[in-house]
């Protein structure tokens, strides 16, 4: 029987009243943590905020617009910025951006507060829109592969940024990437956290015996059996995930979300 055949080890049995105490003591630290969070919040509501060009010119699938454009005409803007990897096919594009972006579904919630989200793409957007449509995802969908200097300034592109329109005048008001994203884009993890194996990850503080089978990189932990694990779905559903016409491949890029 090999480690990942073998049976996890369990927590301890107890009777429900010893249960509930342990969760009751449990909740003191939840609460505590649920009040800090909420003090954050309140404190990147009070940041200061910084111009941005809201001419630059992003392109979209009805043609050029610009970054004011992209608010559709709502006061703020959310944007993910999905890295792509040129020339290579689905099963080889970024396995965190196609984690974090498969989980943002419904927009309503945000339309009513006057926000819109939008990804914004490294790619070109005839390919990154094959891939978008492969996914299954309905979210407005832009290629800043000729503006991402301006955008990025200076910064890697695996980032999650907020911006805010006054009138024609647009500005950046915050922005986050790696595990910053987790609370905003990922309720998976917020659902694995609450079990009792937790993420499974090899960082992860378990009891001994504990199941642990990913390991700390991207590649491990949002892959499965060469694919971004996401896409098997659609994959068994029989989409085609052809983004280019070209059978020669780029060379290999390591994600930068690891």
């Amino acid at each position: 029987m090999t480690e990942k055949d073998a049976a996890p080890a369990l927590p301890t049995v107890v009777d429900r009243a010893t249960w509930q105490a342990e969760i009751d003591r449990l909740r003191v630290r939840e609460k505590a943590h649920t009040r800090e969070s909420d003090a954050i919040a309140a404190a990147r509501r009070r940041l200061p905020m910084v111009p941005v060009d809201g001419s630059v010119t992003l392109a979209g699938p009805d043609g050029p617009v610009s970054l004011l454009d992209v608010f559709e005409g709502r006061r703020q803007l959310v944007a993910y910025f999905h890295m792509w990897f040129d020339g290579l096919p689905a099963a080889e594009q970024c396995e965190g951006c196609t984690f974090f972006n498969s989980q943002v579904r419904e927009l309503s919630y945000l339309h009513s507060r006057d926000v819109t989200y939008a990804t914004f793409c490294q790619g070109p957007l005839d390919e990154s829109l094959r891939y978008r449509d492969f996914m299954g995802w309905d979210v407005p969908w832009y290629s800043v592969c000729d503006c991402a200097d301006e955008l990025l300034a200076g910064r890697p592109f695996f980032l999650l940024a907020s911006y805010l329109r006054d009138a024609d005048r647009v500005y950046e008001t915050y922005a986050t990437t790696i595990r910053g994203y987790e609370a905003a884009m990922s309720p998976t993890h917020g659902l694995l956290d609450r079990t009792v194996y937790g993420r499974q990850e090899t960082w992860e503080d378990s009891p001994e015996g504990w199941p642990q089978g990913f390991g700390a990189g991207a590649r491990d932990v949002w892959r499965t059996d060469g694919r971004p694990t996401a896409q098997w779905s659609r994959i068994t559903a029989g989409r085609d995930d052809a983004l280019h016409s070209s059978a020669t491949p780029a060379p290999h890029h390591d994600c930068a979300c690891s």
